[in-house]
Protein backbone atom coordinates (compact mmCIF):
# COMPACT_ATOMS: atom_id res chain seq x y z
CA UNK A 1 0.00 0.00 0.00
CA UNK A 2 1.19 3.18 -1.10
CA UNK A 3 1.79 6.32 1.48
CA UNK A 4 -0.92 8.05 -0.24
CA UNK A 5 -3.33 5.12 -0.04
CA UNK A 6 -2.91 5.08 4.06
CA UNK A 7 -3.19 8.65 3.86
CA UNK A 8 -6.55 8.66 2.31
CA UNK A 9 -7.56 5.44 4.43
CA UNK A 10 -6.10 7.73 7.49
CA UNK A 11 -8.54 10.50 6.62
CA UNK A 12 -11.42 8.83 5.31
CA UNK A 13 -11.00 6.77 9.08
CA UNK A 14 -11.15 10.00 10.58
CA UNK A 15 -13.74 11.81 8.59
CA UNK A 16 -16.12 8.89 9.61
CA UNK A 17 -15.12 9.04 13.46
CA UNK A 18 -16.38 12.52 13.54
CA UNK A 19 -19.10 11.98 11.82
CA UNK A 20 -19.88 8.63 13.83
CA UNK A 21 -18.90 10.77 17.17
CA UNK A 22 -20.88 13.68 16.03
CA UNK A 23 -24.41 11.91 15.52
CA UNK A 24 -24.25 9.71 18.38
CA UNK A 25 -23.48 13.06 20.39
CA UNK A 26 -26.29 14.52 18.41
CA UNK A 27 -29.09 11.79 18.83
CA UNK A 28 -27.45 10.98 22.72
CA UNK A 29 -28.39 15.04 23.43
CA UNK A 30 -32.33 14.32 22.72
CA UNK A 31 -31.91 10.82 24.43
CA UNK A 32 -30.58 11.92 28.19
CA UNK A 33 -33.97 14.63 27.67
CA UNK A 34 -36.25 12.19 27.95
CA UNK A 35 -34.92 10.46 30.60
CA UNK A 36 -34.40 14.40 32.31
CA UNK A 37 -38.07 15.62 31.47
CA UNK A 38 -40.54 12.77 30.74
CA UNK A 39 -43.53 15.07 30.96
CA UNK A 40 -42.57 16.68 27.91
CA UNK A 41 -42.10 13.35 25.65
CA UNK A 42 -45.64 12.23 26.84
CA UNK A 43 -47.25 15.93 25.66
CA UNK A 44 -44.71 15.54 22.40
CA UNK A 45 -46.23 12.32 21.58
CA UNK A 46 -49.96 13.38 21.94
CA UNK A 47 -49.29 16.43 20.13
CA UNK A 48 -47.38 15.00 17.11
CA UNK A 49 -48.18 11.61 16.66
CA UNK A 50 -51.91 11.96 18.52
CA UNK A 51 -50.42 8.51 20.62
CA UNK A 52 -50.94 9.18 24.53
CA UNK A 53 -48.27 7.12 25.82
CA UNK A 54 -47.73 6.37 29.52
CA UNK A 55 -45.22 8.56 31.58
CA UNK A 56 -42.70 5.62 32.13
CA UNK A 57 -42.57 5.20 28.13
CA UNK A 58 -40.10 8.36 27.77
CA UNK A 59 -37.28 6.59 30.38
CA UNK A 60 -37.56 3.18 28.41
CA UNK A 61 -37.35 5.24 25.13
CA UNK A 62 -34.44 7.19 26.46
CA UNK A 63 -32.61 4.32 28.02
CA UNK A 64 -32.85 2.30 24.70
CA UNK A 65 -31.53 5.46 22.87
CA UNK A 66 -28.90 5.93 25.14
CA UNK A 67 -27.67 2.27 24.70
CA UNK A 68 -28.15 2.88 21.10
CA UNK A 69 -25.83 5.87 21.28
CA UNK A 70 -23.21 4.40 23.10
CA UNK A 71 -22.84 1.48 20.55
CA UNK A 72 -22.79 3.65 17.80
CA UNK A 73 -20.27 5.61 19.48
CA UNK A 74 -17.69 3.49 19.98
CA UNK A 75 -18.68 1.70 16.28
CA UNK A 76 -19.91 -1.48 17.90
CA UNK A 77 -22.43 -3.58 15.96
CA UNK A 78 -22.27 -1.16 13.12
CA UNK A 79 -24.73 -2.38 10.49
CA UNK A 80 -27.82 -2.51 13.71
CA UNK A 81 -27.11 0.56 15.86
CA UNK A 82 -26.09 2.95 12.60
CA UNK A 83 -29.17 1.46 11.32
CA UNK A 84 -31.06 2.00 14.51
CA UNK A 85 -30.39 5.81 14.56
CA UNK A 86 -30.49 5.92 11.26
CA UNK A 87 -34.25 4.87 11.73
CA UNK A 88 -34.71 7.38 14.91
CA UNK A 89 -33.86 10.20 12.73
CA UNK A 90 -35.92 8.83 10.47
CA UNK A 91 -39.16 8.94 12.35
CA UNK A 92 -38.27 12.68 13.41
CA UNK A 93 -38.14 13.29 9.70
CA UNK A 94 -41.81 12.15 9.11
CA UNK A 95 -43.15 13.86 12.71
CA UNK A 96 -41.31 17.24 11.07
CA UNK A 97 -42.21 16.68 7.51
CA UNK A 98 -44.68 19.63 7.13
CA UNK A 99 -41.92 22.25 8.77
CA UNK A 100 -39.51 20.83 6.27
CA UNK A 101 -41.23 21.23 3.15
CA UNK A 102 -42.19 25.32 4.93
CA UNK A 103 -38.65 26.40 6.18
CA UNK A 104 -39.59 30.11 5.50
CA UNK A 105 -42.60 30.51 7.48
CA UNK A 106 -42.70 33.86 9.43
CA UNK A 107 -45.14 33.73 12.81
CA UNK A 108 -44.98 36.85 15.09
CA UNK A 109 -41.87 37.69 12.84
CA UNK A 110 -39.76 34.87 13.62
CA UNK A 111 -39.03 32.24 11.41
CA UNK A 112 -40.56 29.32 13.06
CA UNK A 113 -39.71 26.30 10.65
CA UNK A 114 -35.82 27.71 9.80
CA UNK A 115 -33.62 25.77 12.69
CA UNK A 116 -36.24 22.44 11.52
CA UNK A 117 -33.58 22.16 8.42
CA UNK A 118 -31.00 21.42 10.65
CA UNK A 119 -32.63 17.89 10.83
CA UNK A 120 -32.20 17.76 6.95
CA UNK A 121 -28.41 18.07 7.47
CA UNK A 122 -28.36 14.97 10.09
CA UNK A 123 -30.46 13.33 8.43
CA UNK A 124 -27.83 13.01 5.49
CA UNK A 125 -25.14 12.31 7.93
CA UNK A 126 -26.82 9.13 9.47
CA UNK A 127 -27.27 8.26 5.47
CA UNK A 128 -23.69 8.59 4.28
CA UNK A 129 -22.27 6.86 7.96
CA UNK A 130 -24.65 3.80 7.48
CA UNK A 131 -23.26 3.81 3.74
CA UNK A 132 -19.98 3.69 4.60
CA UNK A 133 -20.43 2.16 7.80
CA UNK A 134 -18.00 -0.78 6.08
CA UNK A 135 -15.39 1.51 5.80
CA UNK A 136 -15.67 2.59 9.58
CA UNK A 137 -11.81 1.47 10.22
CA UNK A 138 -11.61 2.92 13.62
CA UNK A 139 -14.53 0.99 15.47
CA UNK A 140 -14.90 -1.56 17.97
CA UNK A 141 -15.94 -3.79 15.04
CA UNK A 142 -13.14 -3.17 12.88
CA UNK A 143 -10.47 -3.54 15.68
CA UNK A 144 -12.36 -6.98 16.93
CA UNK A 145 -12.30 -8.08 13.01
CA UNK A 146 -8.77 -7.73 13.20
CA UNK A 147 -7.93 -9.42 16.25
CA UNK A 148 -9.93 -12.41 15.28
CA UNK A 149 -7.52 -15.63 14.50
CA UNK A 150 -7.48 -15.99 11.12
CA UNK A 151 -6.85 -20.14 10.07
CA UNK A 152 -3.27 -20.79 8.15
CA UNK A 153 -4.44 -20.99 4.56
CA UNK A 154 -3.53 -24.55 3.41
CA UNK A 155 -0.57 -24.64 0.39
Amino acid sequence: MSTNDLGREWQESLGLLILRLGLAWFLFVWAVDKILEPAQYVKIWAYFHGIQIAANAPYVMGAAQIAVCLAMAIGFWRPLTYGLAFAMHGVTMVVILPSLIAPFVIENGYPTNRNQSIAVAAFAGFAALWLLRRRDRWSLDAWLAGRRVRPASAA
